[in-house]
């Protein structure tokens, strides 16, 4: 509880995203994220004293992070849990403010997944007691997640394709999101079967791109001439590294990891505002939005349905056109961040939620492995 509302997010910001300009290395999407970012905040480089990354390209990242952006932190977190390391970063760097180890956090990333031909980097080695049954990595198994859900609740494809449709109709009003056209319900579920029963519109975008946040603490940042975004409360968990050691293939980490976030906030569901997801593929909001409260195990699939989360809908969810539409470049969890602080900053234009006090973000790492819930607030929260 002694972090609550101690720390505040003062600048965020992408890099360019979609497909990059020839040439271009994760690192300098990173350096374009970070310029951006503390122009954002009003903070010069040279205060940043605390570095926080993970990356699939760079086995020590925090070293060649910090030597490409020419800064010679204190403090160095390189610590990966798939692509909830970003939400994961928050806490660590809250708490190192709070301890007086460090006065401003910088937490980045970068990849260039679309240009490199759409490869997934991972230096982790295959599961031997999984890869004789040839499943394709990761999407096989959050198929499994989706087909077990489906067996047991009753979820049908039609949900899960609204979930996609939701998100191109905020990406359509997002500017920078890679695919802004219309999409139907019919569309998703005639496209291609990649996994059954995920269609290739049931899974996330492959893109380039970068962000950039910069924490500090609530005093700094309430001197600074932005609007700050203050970190109410934060969890992460972890139940399992493969798919074949998942203790449920319906129940994620993310119930303990919201428990935690919320208890720290002080809050419930019914507070949030407005919400981002990790959205990799069209299971993934149906079962966090579960697991972290916000409707019961096994009504996802109704809670998400016809336009329920889309503009308009009685709860908006990556209001920024997620993972599935905006963009997703190898890990996507900063995003997440970024577009909640954007929403209580009221930055986000056609997509602005009117009055947004609560917002949260999550973020999941692996094949629904690791789990991370961060809640922001604004001032008026405290």
């Amino acid at each position: 509880m002694t972090l609550r509302g101690s720390t505040a997010v003062v600048g965020v910001a992408e890099s360019d995203l979609g497909q990059v300009a020839h040439g271009l290395t994760p690192l300098d999407l990173v350096g374009q994220a970070t310029v951006r970012a503390l122009a954002d905040a009003c903070i010069q480089k040279s205060e940043v004293d605390g570095l926080f990354t993970a990356s699939s390209y760079y086995p020590m990242s925090g070293m060649d992070t910090a030597e490409y952006l020419g800064i010679r932190p204190s403090y160095i977190d390189g610590s990966t849990i798939g692509g909830s390391s970003f939400v994961s970063h928050l806490l660590h760097a809250a708490a190192a403010i709070n301890a007086g180890v460090i006065s401003t956090a910088l937490i980045v990333y970068g990849s260039t997944q679309r240009s490199d031909g759409g490869r997934l980097v991972s230096p982790s080695k295959p599961n031997p007691f999984e890869a004789p049954y040839r499943a394709r990595y990761p999407i096989s198994m959050y198929a499994m997640a989706t087909a077990r859900h489906m067996h047991q609740y009753g979820t049908t494809r039609e949900q899960l394709a609204d979930v996609a449709v939701a998100a191109r109709q905020w990406a359509q009003l997002n500017p920078v999101a890679f695919m802004r056209a219309p999409l139907t319900r019919e569309e998703v579920l005639s496209a291609r079967m990649i996994s059954d029963p995920l269609t290739k519109l049931d899974c996330c975008l492959v893109t380039d791109g970068g962000g950039a946040v910069v924490l500090t603490s609530a005093q700094r940042a309430r001197q600074l001439p932005g609007q700050p975004a203050f970190l109410l409360g934060v969890g992460e968990a972890t139940s399992h590294r493969s798919i074949s050691a998942m203790p449920d293939l319906t129940v994620t980490a993310a119930a303990e990891s919201g428990g935690r976030a919320f208890e720290m906030a002080g809050l419930t569901p019914r507070d949030v505002d407005v919400i981002e997801l990790y959205d990799a593929f069209t299971i993934n909001p149906i079962l966090f939005l579960e697991d972290l409260g916000f409707c019961a195990k096994g009504e996802g699939g109704a809670f998400v349905a016809e336009g329920q989360i889309a503009p308009g809908g009685k709860l908006p969810v990556n209001t920024n056109g997620g993972g599935l539409s905006y963009c997703h470049p190898g890990m996507y969890g900063i995003f997440t961040v970024i577009e909640a602080v954007r929403q209580l900053r009221g930055d986000c234009g056609a997509r602005q939620i009117r009055g947004a006090d609560v917002a949260l973000a999550h973020g999941n790492g692996g094949v629904l492995s690791s789990q991370v819930t961060a809640i922001f607030g604004t001032e008026t929260t405290l």
